[in-house]
């Protein structure tokens, strides 16, 4: 599979056939493999005290990695997938975490640094993944039509290699906001430098590290971007944020005013069960509009 999917899914596939090898033991043949293995390595994994939205998550990997193997390979039939039939484990689904305005301009406030500024609006308002904000180049930034196109990078001079998740290209909007402090952010910015978010002193340690053979999809493009982050809440008050929480509140945003499936396509979501399931947030004014909604359905019952 390398080279056909991104670095990060070919390394939790990898890591989930050897925690499954290891139990059945590295000697077995493939075609007898049976589901009770599967269901016992499963149980094996929950009594190890790992959670259980890991554990769903090692039975949807092995389920694919047996699919692989079945077609297009022709190594097994398709009954015989092992983990065809292992269910998911039940767990409480925990709530989106939802940034409103509010928070989002506490945040900006609190950022201090120009970087640190366009990184939360870009997130906010236009809904970047991390890893598509901190591989974004100037050439990707469409100024007059204020769009920003996420594609994929090759490894060149002035480029590191890169592919957004799903190996899909897209294109978002950004706000007038936003694109007034990426015109900030450029007029300081690097002479030479492709990058937005990556420093040149950065890149150049970078393109060391893959000269060396010791970069790959779960190396950190950027130091500390997650401890920087909290830093950042904990002035702005905004209490258990990530940026991939503002992303979400970028979607919950969106959806209050595009079609479902636009807000799919802007996500970059080739599933749009995934964009329900875990990117809309229901608020207390929706819940409001529900209960205004019955009152009225109630209301119209009675003049009847």
């Amino acid at each position: 599979m390398v080279g056909q999917v991104a670095y990060a899914t070919l390394y939790d596939q990898v890591r989930a056939l050897r925690l499954f090898e290891k139990y059945i033991g590295g000697s077995t043949w493939l075609q007898r493999i049976l589901p009770s293995q599967a269901e016992g390595f499963i149980a094996a994994r929950i009594a190890s005290g790992v959670t259980v939205g890991t554990v769903n998550k090692d039975i949807r990997t092995l389920r694919h990695v047996f699919d692989l193997v079945i077609e297009p390979r022709g190594y097994l039939l398709e009954e015989q997938n092992p983990f065809l039939k292992i269910k998911e484990r039940k767990k409480a689904e925990k709530p989106i975490r939802y940034v409103p305005v509010e928070g989002y301009r506490a945040l900006i406030d609190a950022a201090g640094r120009l970087w640190w500024k366009g990184a939360i609006s870009i997130a906010y308002c236009s809904g970047l993944r991390r890893s598509d904000i901190l591989n974004l180049l100037w050439a990707d930034v469409d100024f007059e039509s204020q769009e920003i196109h996420i594609t994929a990078k090759q490894s060149t001079a002035r480029t590191i290699e890169w592919e957004p998740k799903g190996h899909e290209n897209r294109v978002v909007p950004i706000s007038d906001e936003t694109t007034k402090l990426l015109v900030d952010i450029q007029a300081e910015a690097e002479e030479g430098n492709a990058y937005i978010f990556i420093s040149r002193q950065r890149f150049k340690r970078i393109r060391e590290r893959v000269k060396a053979g010791r970069w790959n999809g779960k190396s950190e493009i950027v130091n500390n971007v997650m401890r920087d982050f909290e830093v950042i809440c904990r002035r702005a008050g905004v209490a258990k944020c990530t940026l991939h929480d503002l992303r979400r509140s970028a979607l919950t945003n969106w959806a209050r005013h595009l079609p479902i499936h636009v807000v799919q396509q802007l996500a970059g979501h080739s599933d749009i069960a995934t964009t329900r399931k875990y990117y809309l947030s229901v608020q207390s004014s929706d819940i409001a509009s529900a209960r205004e909604a019955v009152k009225k359905i109630l209301a119209a019952g009675n003049h009847d």
